[in-house]
């Protein structure tokens, strides 16, 4: 499963590449521009189908978790059936952020977590596994 998601992190750099005009890949500025993608998409009505939705959140949470880990360090892992990236005293849920800005909006950024993560790694910040039947 870590192969998948390191190819579906890297499908985003190649695609969104010439779509952003810039070196789009594995930085905090990149994770900007994305976060900036999800917000251009959301009245689209592109995110009201589940498939597509959920489609886009595994891709994107792919990206975003593999910015954390090559940026701030981690491993990918599962929690209880979710993946996550973990760290000596916390996780972080890419997938799931993913999903609740699709949902949310830039209250509950892909950005805020990127930028989150020294803090979680420090034990600072404590990050709760998604409940049961909250998305992924």
């Amino acid at each position: 499963m870590i192969e998948n998601i390191k190819a579906n992190a890297e499908m985003v750099v190649q695609q969104i590449r010439s779509l952003s005009q810039m070196d789009f890949g594995y930085t905090r500025e990149s994770v900007e521009w994305l976060q900036g993608y999800i917000e251009r998409l959301r009245p689209s009505g592109m995110f009201d189908t589940p498939a597509t939705r959920d489609k886009l959140a595994s891709v994107f949470g792919s990206f975003l978790g593999e910015c954390i880990v090559r940026c701030h360090g981690g491993v990918w892992t599962t929690h209880e059936g979710v993946w996550c990236i973990a760290f000596a005293n916390n996780l972080a849920f890419p997938f799931t952020k993913v999903s609740k800005q699709m949902e949310n909006g830039l209250d509950d950024s892909i950005g805020g977590l990127f930028d989150t993560v020294p803090l979680i790694m420090s034990g600072q910040v404590h990050v709760s596994p998604p409940q049961p039947g909250e998305p992924c």
